[in-house]
């Protein structure tokens, strides 16, 4: 299997929008309400969204036989060194390979000079926390977050290069 990371470009938005709806599903079943979930998916991935992300942050998606499968999102870098990674997702199919990984390193490699990675994830959301914890990733603080009227109990976490 050959996986291929690169930078995001305007013909890949509706792939990642693809990604996005179908992990949202699935990731958050159960734990977010369907209807916020997609209030949530129009809004911060719609196409005028994709297009501002794509201006000011560094996107990169992973191609697997052609087909685009993934995708991460991170800020840019502070003055003190600081980045976030926004956004990681992958087809449900695609997961488990080393892609997410793969995803994560192009970004650390290519956002210019890092030293702590931030990340935010719901504590519900066990396959990323143990994601994210495999990658060295360290729990900053938890809190309550209203999202959309939906409190989420979310947790931050940070990765020190």
């Amino acid at each position: 299997m050959r996986i291929v990371i690169r930078e995001m470009v305007n013909e890949d938005i509706k792939d990642v929008q693809k990604i996005a709806t179908q992990s949202w599903h699935t990731t958050y079943k159960g734990i977010i309400p369907y209807n916020i979930q997609e209030n949530f998916l129009n809004t911060a991935y719609s196409y005028d969204m994709m297009r501002k992300r794509l201006a000011n942050s560094y996107l990169f998606v992973a191609e697997e036989k052609n087909q685009v499968v993934g995708f991460a999102d991170f800020s840019t870098v502070t003055h003190k060194g600081q980045g976030n990674l926004n956004a990681i997702y992958l087809l449900s199919t695609s997961q488990g390979n080393g892609i997410g990984t793969a995803l994560l390193q192009k970004g650390i490699e290519e956002i210019g000079h890092v030293e702590e990675i931030y990340v935010e994830v719901e504590k519900e959301n066990k396959m990323g926390i143990h994601f994210y914890k495999a990658k060295g990733f360290k729990t900053v603080k938890e809190y309550d977050d209203n999202f959309d009227g939906h409190i989420l109990k979310t947790v931050q976490m940070v990765l020190k290069l």
